[in-house]
């Protein structure tokens, strides 16, 4: 069995640290990333469905979305004869700034509540 000499490996963490940095920081910010999109993703359902829910109701559907909404959403309102049905998108950016962005969406639809006679 051969012993290792003192002093023969010098170097050889700080080359494998410097080599691995990069991708532990890379899957540290794509980590991160998926955090802030399933965030996003939750804030537009809820505000989805906070919109439907207020459209159901005859109130304005869109405006109640964007309380709740994520920044930068976009809302979009489509009713019929008996249901609202509320889109929400939201751009979420990846890895910082640099890069191009996804786009989360929640959706909601609510039946219309029936008119209250005056």
């Amino acid at each position: 069995m051969r012993r290792r000499q003192p002093g023969r490996d010098r170097g050889a963490f700080t080359a494998e640290f410097a080599a691995g940095l990069p991708a532990l920081i890379l899957l540290l910010l794509a980590g991160l990333t998926a955090v802030a999109a399933v965030t996003a993703k939750g804030q537009c359902v809820d505000a989805a469905r906070e919109g439907a829910l207020a459209g159901a109701r005859g109130e304005a559907a869109s405006a109640a979305a964007l309380r709740v909404a994520p920044p930068g959403a976009q809302v979009d309102v489509a009713g019929g004869a008996e249901t609202v049905t509320v889109v929400v998108r939201a751009p979420v950016r990846l890895l910082g700034s640099h890069l191009p962005a996804i786009t989360v969406e929640g959706r909601a639809v609510a039946a219309r509540e029936p008119e209250v006679a005056g």
